[in-house]
Order: structure tokens, then C-alpha cells, then sequence
């Protein structure tokens, strides 16, 4: 969850990391260049009955420039790409190539995803135009090889001691290269992608309603207030209020705590607790929404190793209630208990749990970091995927980060995660090798 409170705070403090220039001229030489040039192979296979395997490697990212500010204003782009390298010939695409590196249709796309004005002055910042967000509820989700963006104005202040406050509105969003796996489903419903990504695919920016709901659904988009309080050493509290016109309103709660353990000081400890709580508002276009979810998690780390357990419960949906569970149509993926794939925790009537350990090989003169988990959720028969069935779903998983010491801007990452019970009778196994060369 850092990433998530500390992406948009960073909005603050942009136009302070560029030299502020005292010409047009100073503003357009002095920005800078940055981006993401990407290598990504998947590779998956079903232990169905008859095993099916499924593979894709493409190769892209993004690439943009942010002028100087001048008189507090900077202006910026960015261009994204995913390019489909063809391993598999004349074979058929749809049982051969794992969509979720593509766009609709299994296509590479290149397009213009970002390109905003950004203008701070003393401790306020307004940024808008297309732009990458990550927040709890809506956020860019890069899971694969592109993510989630937005057309959105934000302005955020830190005028109150120890306090980050934002208030944002977002109109339009186009989905990552991961939204492409779940084709306007219910799942995806809850997995952070809605009933319309599908049209909002391949660079495409719709309309954050239908998006969510499929086309028709057009609304005037997701109003979103949120204040950050880091007052208290050790302690850092967020609350966020989304309201999406006529869907629901989404509240989001989270608190951070870290201290010294008693026993030993050289162990530091964590403890974390998120709360949503979701329901239907104006012209209700989602239908009946009353929805509670709560997590909790505990972690510890001594030297180079690190460690956490976190636990979830999501409420029962009522007869009554169109959609049981919390509805994350927007890229939005806050919890604890959350695996690489399988994101059942938000389901109605459901309890999951998870527990993972990182070591972190840089004193023994190794730029490697280690991390292994287990996630397993206990799904009630209320649930909208697979409605009037229970069953448990498991997940494990590896992740390696690897960052040679002599190319410090590329990382090389190996991630598997194994899944039983995805679906009743739904089994994979999942590898990545991803390439990353930051600039």
C-alpha cells in the first residue's frame, strides 16, 4: 500500500525535482526524460482434465518528457506501446497466446496515454489531462504489460502539518493489457476491471460509467476525496471517499503502524488494517450495492529478511443486493490478501488469508530479492463467479528482483504463481520473465 498513498502524493513535490526554468526556451531543453522499455514473456498451463498450455512474449513500455516548470507550470507526455512477437506462427491465437499482454483482439498497440499540465505554486498542485493514477479504489494496476490510465483533474495540498489532502475527478479511463483476460465479466467485476473494458481497450479512453457497466452507462465520472495524516511517529492514516455518479459510493480506510519489538529492537515491526464499505447511489445503474470488506495484517523484519500474515472478510450479499461483494471496476487492488492472480478476497461471503517472506540477498553480495507466498480463500456460495457454490481456491507463488550491479536501470524479474481451484476444477501453473530498463 505505499505505492498506493505515495504515487499520488508525489504530485505534490513534481515540479520540484526539475530545475524551474526562467524562459520558454529553458522550460522545453530542461525537462526530463523518463520511461520503461519492456520485455515480457508469459507462459501458462491448465491442469484441466486435457492440459492446455499458453504462451506470449511482447516487447514495448513507455517513453515521455516533462518540461521545466516555468512559473509553476510543466507540461507533460507519454507514449505507450506493447509490440506481439510471433512465437507461434499460423497456430491458433485464441488457445495458443495469452491475451493478457495485448490489446483487443490480441493486437499490438501504440498510442499517446499521457499528456497533462501540471502547475504547483507554494504547497498546492493541480494536474490535469491524461495521467497515470494509483489510488485504492482506481489506479493503474500494471500487472502486465501496460496499465490502467486516466483522464482526470487532481489537486492536492499539504498546507496542514503532517497532512496530504486530494480531491480528484475522473471522466475517462483506458484499461491495461491485463484487462484483457476477463472479457467483461463478473469476475472481473471484482478483480479490478468492469463490463465495458473491453471497448476501452488498445489506448481507448471511455467513459468511467461504462467502463464499469458496459456501454449505455455513461455518467459524469468518479469524484474522489482523500486526506493522508503521518502526525504520529510511526503511524500513518488515509481515508477515501470515491463517488461514482450514479453507481455507488466506495469509502476506504487504512491505517499503517510501525514500532521497535520490545524483545529486540533490531526487529522492526508492522501492522496494518484496511476497511471498505460500498453502496448504491443516484440513478443505482450497478442495481442494489451494500458490500463490507476488512482486512488486517501483521509483518516483521529483521536485517534482510521480511515477513507478513494478513487476513480478510468480505460480507454476505442480502437477496436483495445485484452485486454482492466490492465492486472494483477500475483498477483498483488494495488488499492484503490478494494473490499474483487470483483475486477472490473481494467476493460476497468470503474469508481469505495470506502469508509471505521476502530475504533480500544484497549483503551477501547478491542484488537479489526472494519472495515466496500463500493465499487461500475460503469463497461462500454468495458469491456472483460462480453463484450457489462454495469451495476453497489456493494459491503459491515465487517472485525474484534482480538488479545486476553494473546496469543499475535494468531489473530482470522471474514471478510463478500456482493456482488450484480457481474455478471448481480450474488448476495452472504461471511463469513470467520480464525485462525491465528504467530511464
Amino acid at each position: 500500500m505505499k505505492k498506493i498513498t505515495l504515487s499520488l502524493v508525489t504530485i505534490a513535490t513534481l515540479s520540484c525535482n526539475a530545475m524551474a526554468a526562467e524562459t520558454l526556451e529553458e522550460a522545453l531543453t530542461e525537462g526530463d526524460f523518463s520511461g520503461v522499455f519492456r520485455t515480457f514473456y508469459i507462459d501458462r498451463t491448465y491442469n484441466t482434465g486435457a492440459t492446455i498450455n499458453r504462451n506470449s512474449l511482447s516487447i514495448g513500455g513507455y517513453f515521455g518528457y516533462e518540461t521545466a516548470p516555468l512559473y509553476g507550470l510543466s507540461i507533460g507526455a507519454k507514449g505507450y506501446s506493447t509490440n506481439k512477437v510471433d512465437i507461434h506462427g499460423s497456430a491458433n491465437e485464441s488457445t495458443s497466446y495469452d491475451p493478457s499482454l495485448f490489446g483487443d483482439g490480441l493486437d499490438s498497440y501504440t498510442f499517446l496515454g499521457e499528456l497533462y499540465m501540471n502547475y504547483k505554486r507554494n504547497n498546492t498542485t493541480f494536474k490535469i489531462g491524461r495521467q497515470r493514477l494509483d489510488t485504492p479504489m482506481a489506479g493503474s494496476d500494471e500487472a502486465r504489460m501496460l496499465p490502467n490510465l486516466f483522464e482526470a483533474a487532481v489537486l492536492s495540498n499539504t498546507d496542514l502539518k503532517d497532512t496530504t489532502l486530494i480531491l480528484a475527478h475522473v471522466t475517462k479511463e483506458t484499461a491495461g493489457t491485463f484487462s484483457n483476460i476477463y472479457d467483461n465479466s463478473m469476475l472481473g467485476l471484482q478483480s479490478g476491471y468492469g463490463l465495458g473494458t473491453v471497448a476501452a481497450q488498445s489506448g481507448n479512453f471511455e467513459d468511467m460509467g461504462e467502463v464499469a457497466l458496459g456501454a449505455g452507462n455513461d455518467t459524469d465520472g468518479v469524484t474522489a476525496a482523500a486526506a493522508i495524516y503521518k502526525g504520529i511517529p510511526g503511524l500513518t492514516l488515509q481515508a477515501w471517499d470515491y463517488y461514482a455518479h450514479d453507481i455507488l459510493n466506495a469509502l476506504y480506510l487504512q491505517a499503517d503502524y510501525g514500532w521497535d519489538c520490545l524483545l529486540n529492537s533490531a526487529v522492526k515491526m508492522n501492522a496494518s488494517a484496511q476497511y471498505i464499505y460500498e453502496s448504491e447511489v443516484g440513478d443505482e445503474l450497478a442495481g442494489d450495492v451494500e458490500s463490507n470488506y476488512f482486512g488486517a495484517k501483521l509483518g516483521a523484519a529483521y536485517n534482510a529478511l521480511s515477513g507478513y500474515a494478513a487476513f480478510s472478510t468480505t460480507g454476505s450479499d442480502d437477496a436483495t443486493v445485484t452485486h454482492g461483494g466490492i465492486i472494483s471496476p477500475w483498477g483498483g487492488m488494495p488488499a492484503f490478501t490478494q494473490g499474483m492472480v487470483t483475486r477472490h478476497m473481494f467476493f460476497a461471503d468470503t474469508d481469505a488469508w495470506k502469508v509471505a517472506a521476502s530475504y533480500n540477498f544484497k549483503d551477501l553480495g547478491m542484488p537479489l530479492v526472494a519472495t515466496a507466498y500463500y493465499a487461500s480463500f475460503d469463497i461462500g456460495s454468495a458469491n456472483t463467479y460462480q453463484s450457489g457454490t462454495a469451495w476453497e481456491a489456493e494459491e503459491s507463488g515465487l517472485d525474484f528482483s534482480y538488479i545486476p550491479e553494473s546496469m543499475k536501470n535494468v531489473e530482470f524479474k522471474l514471478r510463478a504463481n500456482f493456482t488450484t481451484d480457481f474455478a471448481p476444477g480450474t488448476d495452472w501453473d504461471e511463469y513470467r520473465f520480464i525485462v525491465n530498463y528504467n530511464f
